[in-house]
């Protein structure tokens, strides 16, 4: 049985149920209000509906990101070996610097949540790979934890029994196995959860910090601009740092490079354990996708991850150079979406279909000749959701992006986001929907 077959049942069972599940809707939503569940300093949205999907489907999910990462793993190998490959990315000296210092626990992208419009096995596509910062664990266990005592998932589990996959507590043990490739004395960490206070998830990072802590482990919150390389160790004030969760999104570093030296020193000798490396900005920023469709790059993979790259990566290009470029994207403003190589949120993301003509010409100029690409628009899949308006529920056609999570090479979970429109972010209308695996 598929997830969208679980998901009819579901729907089935509140709409029939109106009067039985209607406070037990308030008192979850007075629930998450009062939880973790906290963006940009307001309740996370959700439905009182989770994703449902079958086991089968989240073996397909798996796959999915495995083949993902194995990619980005190779294209990663290419890019430190060959300088002339190196150049098609175009990144500042000191971040290709910091790309290609030695990394001593061996893994390019410890981790990622790799973002995908799903269907099947043989029908989805990428939207993009955060591996800068990847985040909203909290959302989905928080947010899951909730529903699970909600009546309406009580009353389903009873025949049809879910489990929501942890994602937190999960990522502080891969951490902290990866620290200890990069350490093998066996010494505890002391750790800091790194991050520009301005952009951080502050939710989010208390909540890893008490996960650390409950492990066994000393836990701080820290911005970069704070930390001192000093006596050949890192040093938020009289702390000495062994192990950095990075959750400093590169664009981010590279804007306020002056500001973070200290921090940028002692990664480059290697003073402290920084999780994860800035290698996995080379398959973060969305360039790689431009990348995976050069000939070149499609003759240095295997057989089976090019086939992959042209059935399920999105066609990308840089948008500059030639006119003929131009008047592509403006003649086809429902074929693409633009988007800046290196942002987070969906900041400065424009779908063709949402702008009159004139409106996407001024966009497009605007946009041209500027760290920009222009890439296949793909419509999400869509499926039917409770929703509760005017004091009734009813049901509503959402598309969604699944979000699947790795770490430390490994399937851990997923994240799914649903919404009405063309972009499905959190600076758009959008919900959280914690995703439930059946067991059987």
């Amino acid at each position: 049985m598929t997830g969208e077959k679980y998901q009819e049942m579901y729907l089935q069972m509140v709409l029939n149920n109106q009067e039985r599940y209607k406070e037990d809707y308030k008192k979850t939503v007075e629930s998450v209000a009062s939880s973790t569940a906290i963006y940009k300093g307001k309740p996370v949205p959700f439905l009182y509906n989770p994703m449902f999907f079958s086991k089968k489907e989240e073996e397909d999910l798996e796959w999915i990101g495995k083949m993902m990462m194995e990619i980005g793993e190779s294209v990663t190998d290419r890019y430190i070996q060959d300088e002339d490959f190196r150049k098609k990315f175009g990144f500042p000296d000191f971040i290709e610097r910091m790309i290609l210092r030695e990394n001593k626990y061996g893994v390019h992208v410890p981790i990622g949540r790799f973002d995908v419009f799903y269907g099947d096995r043989e029908n989805f596509k990428f939207c993009e790979l955060n591996t800068d910062g990847s985040s909203a664990m909290n959302e989905d266990n928080t947010i899951g934890k909730i529903l699970l005592r909600s009546r309406a998932m009580e009353d389903f589990v009873k025949e049809h029994p879910v489990r929501n996959p942890e994602l937190v507590e999960t990522w502080v043990n891969e951490s902290i196995k990866i620290y200890k490739k990069w350490d093998n004395t066996g010494r505890k960490p002391r750790v800091a959860i790194v991050d520009f206070t301005e952009s951080g998830t502050s939710a989010e990072f208390q909540l890893f910090k008490e996960t650390y802590e409950k492990a066994g482990y000393s836990c701080i919150i820290a911005d970069p601009r704070d930390l001192k390389y000093m006596d050949g160790g890192l040093y938020h004030q009289d702390y000495r740092i062994d192990l950095v969760y990075r959750r400093i999104v590169t664009f981010e570093l590279i804007e306020k490079y002056e500001q973070a030296r200290d921090f940028v020193d002692a990664y480059m000798d290697d003073a402290v354990c920084v999780v994860g490396t800035i290698r996995s900005q080379v398959i973060h920023n969305k360039i790689f996708f431009k990348i995976l469709h050069d000939q070149d790059t499609l003759e240095g993979l295997e057989e089976g991850q090019r086939e992959f790259v042209k059935r399920h990566i999105p066609f990308t290009g840089i948008f500059q150079g030639e006119e003929e470029v131009f008047e592509e994207v403006l003649l086809n403003k429902d074929k693409y979406i633009i988007k800046p190589m290196d942002m987070n949120a969906s900041q400065g993301v424009y779908p063709g279909r949402d702008f009159r003509e004139d409106k996407w010409e001024s966009i497009l100029k605007d946009t041209f000749n500027k760290d920009f690409i222009y890439q296949e628009f793909v419509d999400p899949y869509q499926r039917e959701f409770v929703v509760y308006e005017d004091g009734r529920f009813k049901k509503e056609s959402l598309g969604s992006i699944v979000g699947i999570f790795m770490y430390n090479r490994k399937y851990s979970g997923l994240y799914t986001r649903l919404g009405k429109n063309n972009i499905i972010s959190g600076v758009t209308d959008y919900y959280c929907a914690p995703n439930m695996i059946a067991n059987t």
